[in-house]
């Protein structure tokens, strides 16, 4: 999802140009002219990449309900790291674009494998 972005796309087209991404700094004095995957998910230093992950592995990401207030810590710190950059209001709203999307995938994926069911209860 990263890759084909925005952040992934700015990344992709000036990774290589030190005056965009200046890996001699540290990340927490970089300014660089987007995120790259340890901004958001090494914040602080801390190299727990779920801390500030999005999809609730422990749950089972196609079948999570991901508004239960168990969540609601993980999102708002999800959402605080948006907000180094854009309004609350931003981050917000791309988070719930982000569990529509998450729900959908979940329907796709359950319907994918029922068609392979029954594929493979017809021979095929």
């Amino acid at each position: 999802a990263y890759d084909i972005g925005l952040h992934g796309v700015v990344y992709q087209v000036n990774k290589w140009d030190s005056k965009q991404f200046d890996w001699t700094k540290k990340l927490a004095d970089a300014d660089y002219v987007g995120p790259t995957c340890q901004y958001c998910h090494m914040r602080g230093g801390h190299h727990n990449v779920q801390r500030f992950g999005t999809v609730y592995t422990s749950m089972g990401m196609s079948m999570a309900d991901r508004g239960p207030p168990i969540w609601k810590e993980k999102r708002d710190r999800w959402a605080s790291v948006c907000d180094d950059c854009h309004s609350p209001r931003f981050a917000r709203e791309n988070l719930q674009a982000l569990d529509e999307a998450v729900k959908d995938a979940g329907l796709k994926y359950r319907e994918t494998f029922q068609v392979a069911a029954d594929l493979v209860k017809d021979g095929v």
